[in-house]
């Protein structure tokens, strides 16, 4: 089951932002106005990241950075991730999962800002190859507004037993 395209807007736009964060060296992503067209697939989540106030256009570097309310949201992105591994880190995954719910909090949010926070997500190039998958995607943007990256994380949250 397809993830809900807002739901896919919400996450890669978290996505984005840490990647606007870092610098390059660390991994980091600079994500020029008149973007190539290997970044296609992205072009509605830096709008939307625009729209809400966490992009702005630096015309003079001509790149899209992070504004300080951007930069305020990833630090809370970020607390909320801490929090979470802190409470559940040592637990089962099944246990963890049992936790989340118990607490009526979204797996799936967890799950993904768990694998945000840690670094997993890092590079999606790597991420296909650690799970085997074949073909891999070698165009990072593509493989992020695909259902394929977002069902992956489904299932790891057990979500996908949930629709």
């Amino acid at each position: 089951m397809a993830i809900d395209p807002e739901l896919k807007l919400q996450y890669a736009s978290i996505y984005l932002l840490k990647k606007l964060d870092l610098k390059p060296e660390d991994g980091g992503l600079v994500i020029p106005i008149l973007m190539p067209p290997e970044l296609a697939p992205i072009e509605d989540v830096v709008q939307d990241l625009v729209n809400l106030d966490y992009v702005a256009m630096n015309k003079k570097k001509e790149r899209y950075e992070l504004t300080k309310q951007g930069i305020a949201y990833v630090g809370e992105l970020i607390d909320e991730a801490e929090a979470l591994i802190e409470e559940l880190d040592e637990l089962e995954l099944e246990e963890a999962v049992a936790e989340l719910r118990r607490r009526n909090l979204d797996v799936f949010r967890a799950r993904f800002l768990w694998g945000w926070y840690d670094g997993e997500f890092d590079d999606l190039v790597a991420f296909q190859q650690r799970r085997g998958v074949a073909p891999v995607e070698r165009m990072w943007a593509y493989y992020l507004m695909s259902d394929a990256f977002w069902d992956a994380l489904r299932a790891d949250s057990g979500e996908a037993a949930l629709n």
